[in-house]
């Protein structure tokens, strides 16, 4: 597995917004098509895959062998969804990213009325992480009684926009509302154009 003790000398803060903003119109309306047949039910969510691990999305294909750290994503092929083949906007989202990054896990995440995530870390999913992903946050549907916790303190996401969250910190959700609350996630390699623009965004703050 990956040292995640190896930190860069950068530091940046714990949420920074970027300087994207996405259409939620177009983007709830592909999700609300997609939702009637491909939601799976996790412990915590729900979920709809936009992008997986090839041998997950074409189970002809075989298994990539074992590998010594899982951390950044080379350790598989990733393949699109027909899910997200049938979703063009969502596609020409997941197309602006991978133009100038390697993209690797997409999903589409609900978290029902009344149902909350339990605090947790995820150790890779930062910048200051030596071998990792970043995971970026794009808000769709939410209300006034959806709080994201970071570090024990509310992150003000709004729909449309799009976060940068060090997600090895402790981090929690709750919908208290009677609306669902649904995120589109994008985990992608930390390569020169995505910390440029990352650092840029902390330094306009």
């Amino acid at each position: 597995m990956s040292d995640i003790s190896n930190l860069t000398e950068k530091v940046y803060k714990d949420r920074i917004q970027l300087p994207f903003h996405f259409d939620t119109a177009k983007m709830i309306e592909e999700f609300n098509f997609l939702k009637q047949k491909h939601l799976s039910h996790y412990e915590y969510y729900d979920a709809i895959p936009l992008r997986g691990p090839a041998h997950m999305i074409d189970p002809s294909l075989p298994f990539p062998p074992p590998a010594e750290d899982y951390a950044d994503g080379s350790w598989t092929d990733w393949l699109d969804t027909n899910s997200l083949k049938s979703s063009p906007y969502l596609l020409s989202v997941i197309d602006f990213f991978r133009s100038n990054t390697k993209v690797t896990l997409v999903r589409l995440l609900r978290l029902a009325p009344g149902q909350v995530v339990k605090e947790h870390t995820d150790p890779t999913l930062a910048l200051e992480v030596h071998k990792s992903v970043v995971r970026l946050t794009i808000p769709m549907i939410t209300n006034d009684k959806v709080t994201f916790y970071l570090n024990n303190t509310p992150v003000p996401m709004n729909p449309g926009e799009c976060w940068y969250l060090k997600l090895n910190d402790p981090h929690r959700i709750t919908n208290y509302g009677e609306e669902e609350r649904v995120n589109l996630t994008i985990d992608m390699i930390p390569n020169e154009w995505l910390r440029a623009i990352i650092d840029e965004s902390q330094n306009n703050e």
